[in-house]
């Protein structure tokens, strides 16, 4: 089982953890920009020492004593199955974009600029996972490749919650006709027209609403949408669209956790 997560207050010391109703009482939390102050991506801003001392504090504040075990993203469909934590290091890391375990004192996260974030648990059977859904990840499979892996350490596919978290929303993603594309009559839901530019048809894309589609179709029927929108939440949330329109030289990511373990007490 699972273990109570006795801490559902947004504000821990200096981080703002953002939960998600559906995910109960499981050690998690979905962390912002702080308007700058956090920085949680080694591609991003600062130094790899930063950076690495700022996700294991986030870690801490999730679950006491957890170790933190992050893949290095490419928007791939890949799971990894973590029985024991590697380090936590700009270099080496398993390569996928989403992990998975039943290993207490691990804890799992995923670190994203716009795509989604995605915290899994099935509390009976005491598995967890975190994935990381842009289009093509989600398109490629990676919310069914977690599924199917917390399947083989005992999760059962009725009992598993997943929560969306702060992702980039449809009135903030412009498509043009290459994009679109990609999809099927099936996804034809997905997209509202958008005005023209330099003549060209446009439109909006709703991700989450796509993420939300694949969870479904996955055999996810409790599942929760944060609805948070990173690019128009400058103060909250990393943009990788919104700092490219503003030409910015790099952008910084959120991270997103979930732990088995022995969640850390309210601060005084």
């Amino acid at each position: 089982m699972i273990p109570s997560n006795r801490c559902p207050a947004l504000l821990r010391g200096e981080f703002e953890v953002i939960r998600a109703g559906v995910l109960g009482d499981v050690a998690h939390g979905f962390f912002g920009s702080g308007a700058g102050a956090h920085q949680f991506g080694y591609g991003g801003p600062g130094s790899a020492e930063g950076v690495r001392a700022a996700r294991a504090e986030a870690a801490a504040t999730i679950c006491a004593g957890a170790r933190l075990a992050t893949p290095h993203q490419v928007h791939s469909p890949e799971a990894v199955t973590v029985i024991e934590a590697w380090e936590d290091s700009a270099e080496g890391r398993p390569v996928a974009d989403a992990v998975v375990t039943a290993q207490r004192g691990i804890a799992l996260g995923i670190v994203t600029a716009d795509c989604g974030p995605i915290l899994f648990a099935d509390s009976k059977a005491g598995v967890i996972a975190a994935a990381h859904a842009g289009w093509r990840g989600a398109h490629g499979g990676v919310i069914e490749n977690t599924v199917q892996a917390m399947e083989a350490l005992g999760a059962s596919r009725p009992d598993i919650a997943a929560a969306i978290g702060p992702t980039i929303a449809q009135e903030s993603y412009e498509v043009d006709a290459g994009f679109r594309q990609n999809f099927t009559a099936t996804d034809e839901s997905l997209f509202v027209a958008a005005p023209l530019r330099d003549g060209r048809e446009r439109w909006h894309f709703d991700l989450p609403g796509y993420i939300a589609a694949r969870l479904r179709n996955a055999g996810i029927v409790t599942a929760e949408n944060l609805a948070l929108d990173t690019f128009a939440n400058s103060e909250r949330f990393y943009s990788y669209r919104r700092s490219t329109q503003s030409q910015e030289p790099n952008y910084g990511r959120q991270i997103s956790i979930i732990a088995l373990g022995e969640t850390r007490a309210d601060p005084a």
